[in-house]
C-alpha cells in the first residue's frame, strides 16, 4: 500500500474528531516511530509503499485515536524537556506548563548546586520527567522521587535509565501522616518540588475527553472540599525535611493561586511567588523557608 493513501485515510476518519493539522501531527509521529522517517519523506517521495506488516500498526492507531486514545500512549512515548520519555496509562503525559516549572527550579538553582552536593525530591513523580530533566542537568544534584503508585515508578524508573541518570526513587504516600518510611531522618532537601494531583472534580467539564477517558484519575482529581489536601501535606513534610533557606516550588491549579499563596504563609514560609505561565494562568509558586 501506498504510505500516501493510509494518509488519506486517517484524513477521512479522523479530520471531523481533531482536525486537518491535527491529523497530519499524528501521522508525521506515526511515521517517524513505526518506520523511521521523517515527514519530509512523503513530499520527497509520494509513491513510498509500506508492507502489510508495516500497515498493521498504522491502523492500529487509527482505531485507538478514533476512540480519542492520546497519541502518546499509543506509541508508549512522548519528549519533555528535550528529553525522551516512556509513558502509559499509570503516567500523566507531561505537559508544557510543567516544563516552566522545570526551568524556574534550573534557572534559580543552577549556580548554587555547583558548589557541593544538592539535595532535591519530586514528590508525585508520576513518569518522573521533573526528576529526571532537573538530575540531567544539575550535574552535582542527588535527586530523590517519590511516588504513592508502583506502576508509575517503574516507568519512571525506566526513563532514569533512558536518560542515564541516577536517581533515589521512593514508593510511599505523602498523605501517610506518619511520613516515617519516606525518608531516613538524615535527609535534609535544599529543594522540594511536586506536581500533585489538584483538579477539583467540579472542574471535569474543562478537561478534554482524551485526558479524562484515559489519564490516570489518581495523578488528576482531588476532592471538592478538601482541594489543597497534598499541598498541605508536602508544606508539612517540608517544615520538618527543608533546610532553611530550602526552597519550595509547585505546580498549582490556576483558580487556586491565593489559597496557595495563604497556605505557604500560614507555613511561615517567605518570599512566595506566584508565577504565570505562557498561557497567562497563574500556575506556579514557589516559597523559602
Amino acid at each position: 500500500m501506498i504510505l500516501k493513501d493510509v494518509l488519506v485515510i486517517y484524513h477521512k476518519e479522523l479530520d471531523e474528531l481533531f482536525g486537518k493539522e491535527e491529523v497530519d501531527s499524528f501521522f508525521n509521529i506515526l511515521i517517524e516511530h513505526y518506520l523511521h522517517l521523517k515527514r519530509i519523506h512523503l513530499v520527497l517521495d509520494p509513491q513510498y509503499v509500506i508492507t502489510k506488516k508495516e500497515e498493521q500498526p498504522f491502523f492500529e492507531a487509527l482505531a485507538h485515536l478514533k476512540l480519542q486514545k492520546p497519541i502518546q500512549y499509543i506509541i508508549g512515548e512522548t519528549e519533555f524537556y528535550g528529553l525522551p520519555f516512556k509513558v502509559n496509562e499509570h503516567t500523566l503525559i507531561p505537559r508544557p506548563e510543567t516544563e516552566e516549572l522545570v526551568s524556574w527550579v534550573l534557572d534559580s538553582h543552577k549556580e548554587s548546586s555547583i558548589d557541593y552536593q544538592f539535595k532535591i525530591i519530586d514528590i508525585g513523580t508520576g513518569s518522573g520527567c521533573i526528576a529526571v530533566s532537573l538530575a540531567k542537568h544539575l550535574k552535582n544534584a542527588k535527586v530523590y522521587a517519590l511516588d504513592v503508585s508502583e506502576e508509575a515508578l517503574i516507568i519512571a524508573k525506566q526513563n532514569a535509565e533512558l536518560n542515564t541518570v541516577d536517581i533515589d526513587f521512593i514508593h510511599d504516600d505523602i498523605l501517610n501522616p506518619r511520613h516515617a518510611e519516606l525518608v531516613s531522618v538524615s535527609h535534609h532537601y535544599d529543594v522540594i518540588v511536586s506536581n500533585p494531583p489538584y483538579v477539583r472534580n467540579l472542574e471535569k467539564a474543562e478537561i478534554q475527553p482524551n485526558v479524562l477517558d484515559n489519564e490516570p484519575h489518581l495523578a488528576l482529581f482531588v476532592d471538592d472540599e478538601n482541594p489543597l489536601q497534598f499541598y498541605k501535606a508536602i508544606c508539612e513534610f517540608a517544615q520538618i525535611n527543608l533546610k532553611d533557606n530550602g526552597v519550595l516550588y509547585f505546580e498549582i491549579n490556576e483558580y487556586l493561586g491565593e489559597e496557595m499563596i495563604s497556605l505557604l504563609e500560614a507555613c511561615n514560609f517567605k518570599a512566595i511567588e506566584l508565577k504565570k505561565d505562557i498561557f497567562g494562568k497563574d500556575r506556579m509558586l514557589k516559597g523559602v523557608k
